[in-house]
């Protein structure tokens, strides 16, 4: 290495990491980026990426399972496992060597090897990789270090019955029957492709309800989906430890109750991953939780330091820790940030049926005292949603009413359905735009399309509307 000192050194090469890195070299910011393992952190190598290819693996065979509703004549052999996983890894590594060459292409150096914070708090040591040790400096240093899967005492991962996200994303072969612990995002979404793909799946929950976080009008209609398709859910019980043996893994929860499986998914979330990173030895503060402090600008408690992605308690979305970099690196550039709202953030599940939402839920939209008008409009009247043969679903609009009943600014917009995930584009705006229901509904939809059924929602809050 020519230069050892940069005008920011990025520990982490995920999402938040590469992203802050590819946002500064584009600013004309010289700058070294430390990554441990892999470019592309979680999300390209162990999550949003290779877990959304197994579920287009599970939509291919849920289309092959009803063709003959359509007169196509198609039955299914079953999966060929090993070429799915041989795609999946195939699309990870087109992914990664893209990002590389990006970070190449803006003249990133990057640095093999684990990076920890000096007690300087602008150095940072490398070890353990294959650019061999050695301390870069950097005027500003930047930690996003990233998130590991969260597992429970007495369920030790064996990467074969008892397993993470992690490895359930390499598992060698589909598993006959599977017990999925936690119902969150995460946990619906390995539940939903496993059961298309022909596997017997259990969700243990100690919530009161899969998915907690979603709109409950949102949630009914996944546990109905889910029901339907012999996926069961018990909710609100907490597991109480495990037993594993030649026929599968027993499960015991609840009140003295048992479910076996031949694999157990243990996804409860995952926690950030700042114990590498030294900072015992820094005064930067980390919390009980092993989360890194840090302000609206992502600044930590110590000057010149910064903390962006999974590492800080925000939302563990890989589109979050884009925004988080930009911001770190607009406040290093010394310009004015806009803080990112957080409770207006964009969120996508994809079991299926889909999840989409943005801004409140109704109950939150109350709680925050707001007088609330809704608006709700199914799939099962949409014409493509028809053709398409997926009518499970609706549209939820969550608005301020106004004094003559109509609805006022847009506080929530909530998709359950076919696709939802490409089409929280127009919510989302309209929700961070603080936009009006009559302002909405003047834009033209086109027809027909699954979308324009945000289109009559929102016309409706209007106290006109067409079919609805």
């Amino acid at each position: 290495m020519t230069n050892q000192h940069f005008d920011v050194v990025i520990i982490g090469g995920g999402p938040a990491g590469y992203g802050a890195a590819l946002y500064g070299a584009s600013a004309g910011l010289n700058i070294a980026l430390v990554e441990r393992h892999k470019l592309g952190g979680t999300c390209l190598n162990v999550g949003c990426i290779p877990a959304k290819e197994l579920l287009e693996t599970a939509a291919i065979q849920r289309v092959i399972n009803h063709a003959g509703e359509f007169g196509v004549l198609a039955e299914a052999q079953g999966i060929d496992w090993s070429v799915t996983m041989d795609r999946k890894q195939g699309i990870i590594d087109k992914l990664v060597g893209g990002v590389t060459g990006l970070l190449k292409n803006r003249k990133v150096t990057i640095v093999d090897g684990t990076g920890t914070l000096s007690p300087d708090h602008r150095s940072v040591i490398v070890a353990g990789g294959s650019s061999g040790e050695q301390t870069i400096t950097g005027d500003s240093i930047i930690l996003a270090a990233g998130s590991v899967p969260r597992t429970i005492p007495g369920f030790p991962i064996d990467s074969q019955q008892i397993v993470t996200s992690d490895e359930m994303l390499s598992i060698p072969e589909l598993p006959k029957s599977a017990i999925v612990i936690g119902g969150g995002a995460i946990g619906v979404e390995f539940a939903s492709m496993m059961a298309d793909l022909g596997t017997d799946v259990t969700i243990l929950e100690a919530a009161p309800s899969i998915l907690i976080n979603c709109d409950r009008d949102l949630i009914k209609v996944v546990e109905r989906n889910f029901k339907k398709r012999g996926i069961k859910i018990r909710d609100g019980v907490m597991v109480s430890g495990q037993t594993t043996g030649p026929d599968g893994v027993t499960v015991s929860f609840g009140e003295d109750e048992q479910v076996t499986a031949d694999t157990v998914v243990v996804s409860i979330g995952r926690r950030p991953f700042s114990e590498t990173l030294g900072l015992a030895n820094t005064q930067v503060a980390v919390d009980e939780r092993g989360f890194i402090g840090a302000d609206q600008n992502c600044r930590t408690n110590v000057a010149g330091v910064w903390a962006i992605g999974d590492v800080i308690d925000t939302a563990q979305l890989a589109h979050a820790g884009f925004m988080e970099a930009i911001v770190a690196i607009t406040d290093i550039l010394g310009e004015d940030p806009v803080p990112i709202a957080y409770d207006k953030l964009p969120w996508c599940i994809y079991c299926q049926p889909e999840v989409a939402f943005a801004g409140l839920t109704e109950q939150e939209a109350k709680d925050a005292g707001y007088d609330v008008i809704v608006s709700k409009h199914r799939y099962s009247g949409n014409s493509r949603a028809m053709i398409v043969g997926e009518t499970d679903g609706l549209v939820k609009i969550v608005a301020e009413k106004q004094a003559d009943g109509t609805g006022g600014v847009i506080l929530g917009v909530h998709l359950v359905g076919p696709w939802v995930t490409e089409q929280l584009g127009q919510g989302y705006l309209a929700v961070n735009w603080e936009a009006t229901a009559s302002e909405v509904a003047q834009f033209i939809q086109p027809h027909p399309t699954i979308s324009e059924l945000f289109g009559e929602s929102v016309m409706a809050l209007t106290g006109r509307s067409l079919h609805g």
